[in-house]
């Protein structure tokens, strides 16, 4: 022994908060979880006004996220955190095994996720405002769509709630599973926006908020027009 310290190992505290989700995509996820809780509510109670308000206001979230996806912060961007269905599956193989989570953003199974549930939502609510304008009279389109396309729209539009609620039910489940086998919050890095990260892990890039303004504008623009014409 030469009486000097041993090399120091990596720990605990080696860590350090880092922002992994930016304020866009943590206010999308809860004005989402309340509009969908809210529109789904609202069709029970038959507040069909309402509950089309909702589904145009989820629309021009929805449309916003697509291009945050495209545009936004580094881990909001589809091409970072949508793997291969291989590395999905790998990753769920290790479904129940205890371990610190060391994803920046999305991990493989989750991102998969995340594209379900935008692509059955964005279903849901074109169909919705497809359906409305029917029922209304309002949309120009809806008058030269063939009956079987349009009562082919209405029955998506009624199948699209009990498939998006399964959906739902399953991303719940997951969230508990990882807490309970894995040991992994994944809630509250979306409430405060940071994990505990090693220090070697680079901090994800951050869009400018200013961006994210324009694409809920541009989001709102589109649902407006979709509204009149569809």
């Amino acid at each position: 022994m030469n009486g000097h310290s041993p090399v120091t190992r990596p720990a605990q505290s080696g860590r350090r908060p880092v922002l992994v989700w930016d304020v866009p995509v943590r206010l999308f996820h809860w004005l989402v979880v309340a509009l969908v809780a809210a529109a789904y509510v609202t069709e029970r109670l038959n507040w069909i006004d309402w509950h089309v308000l909702l589904g145009e206001a989820l629309l021009a979230l929805l449309l916003a996220r697509v291009l945050w996806g495209c545009f936004g912060s580094q881990t909001a961007r589809f091409r970072r955190f949508l793997k291969s269905p291989g590395a999905a599956l790998r990753h769920l193989r290790g479904l129940f095994r205890r371990e610190p989570d060391l994803q920046v953003g999305h991990n493989p199974a989750g991102g998969w996720m995340v594209l379900l549930l935008l692509a059955l939502l964005q279903v849901e609510t074109l169909s919705g405002l497809y359906v409305n304008n029917e029922i209304a009279d309002q949309g120009p389109l809806s008058a030269i769509v063939p009956a079987w396309l349009a009562n082919a729209i209405s029955a998506l539009h009624a199948l699209g709630w009990d498939v998006l609620l399964a959906a739902v039910a399953l991303h719940v489940l997951a969230i508990a599973v990882y807490a309970i086998a894995k040991g992994q919050n994944l809630l509250r890095p979306m409430v405060t926006g940071y994990k505990r990260l090693p220090a070697a892990v680079k901090a994800p890039r951050q869009a400018a908020p200013a961006l994210a303004a324009l694409a809920l504008g541009i989001g709102a623009v589109v649902t407006v027009l979709l509204a009149t014409y569809l």
